[in-house]
């Protein structure tokens, strides 16, 4: 099964019908706008659906980068004009939260720059592998005075606690695998040679129980889960937050030095906002 809104830029790829790969393929950045959002919503649509898919597992296959920010090419109103999702939600929190209550495995296989939507799809899912030497996460958009709108303010204190969900979204920094293991931030950080075979074997292992088990233990798990209120007051304030004459000001002069193209700024964003500080 691939999405069918054109271009295509996340296919499925399933190992059998209960392990499904999902990869996203937008280079050179994987930035996210609303093509790919939409792609999204087709995705998880199947998942909910098909009586057979037990696991699925989250990869890119771009190098570099595992999901990145917003194209901030693309119009804000092609994503502000989406309707809402069956959650009631828009678009990109509405497909974070079902894939969070979705009836199977969400794996994030992290390979690069989870950075923002990334992260938030990292949150989103229910375990989270990461390179030791690839992967950078970043919550970056208070750096440029913006809010997320991916749902990380609700998330995060939850998974690290208070204080280090602060620091995270705060500070804007880059987050390196180790520093993302040690917080809880993920999973665990592997060796880059041993991602793959570990996230394959985990997620074939997991495959080959009973659908009906994995479903109810992850439903009961889910109690534990932040309303979607709360994700909805995040998207809210991240759109309020873009119109501010402080992040347009920040994000043009970021967009001056190289953001969004392939270069530095992308490959070290938490330093090259470090110095639009002041």
């Amino acid at each position: 099964m691939k999405a069918t809104t054109s271009p295509v830029q996340i296919y499925v790829t399933p190992r059998s019908p209960a392990y499904w790969r999902v990869t996203i393929d937008h280079p050179p950045l994987n930035v996210m706008g609303p093509t790919m959002v939409a792609q999204f919503h087709e995705i998880i649509n199947a998942l909910e659906t098909d009586e057979q898919v037990k696991v699925v597992v989250f990869d890119s296959a771009v190098d570099g980068y595992f999901l990145n920010h917003a194209d901030f090419d693309a119009g804000i109103e092609d994503l502000t004009a989406m309707p809402p999702g069956p959650t009631g939600l828009p678009q990109w929190p509405d497909f974070l939260v079902r894939l969070t209550r979705a009836p199977v495995v969400s794996i994030a296989l992290i390979r690069g720059r989870a950075t923002g939507n990334g992260s938030e799809i990292t949150l989103a899912c229910d375990m989270s592998f990461a390179s030791q030497e690839k992967t950078i996460i970043s919550q970056w958009e208070v750096g440029v005075g913006m809010v997320a709108g991916g749902g990380p303010m609700a998330r995060l204190p939850q998974l690290i606690g208070r204080n280090r969900a602060l620091e995270v979204l705060l500070s804007s920094e880059d987050i390196r695998a180790d520093q993302a293991e040690a917080y809880g931030y993920v999973n665990r950080a592997l060796p880059d040679a041993e991602l793959d075979a570990f996230v394959d074997t985990l997620a074939t292992r997991i495959a080959g129980f009973d659908k009906w088990a994995i479903a109810n233990t992850k439903r009961l798990v889910n109690t534990s889960l932040p309303p979607d209120v709360e994700l909805g007051a995040g998207w809210d304030a991240c759109m309020a937050s873009l119109g501010r004459p402080a992040a347009q000001e920040r994000i043009k002069a970021l967009l001056a030095r190289g953001f969004q193209k392939p270069g530095d700024v992308e490959e070290r964003l938490g330093y090259h906002i470090g110095q639009l500080a002041g």
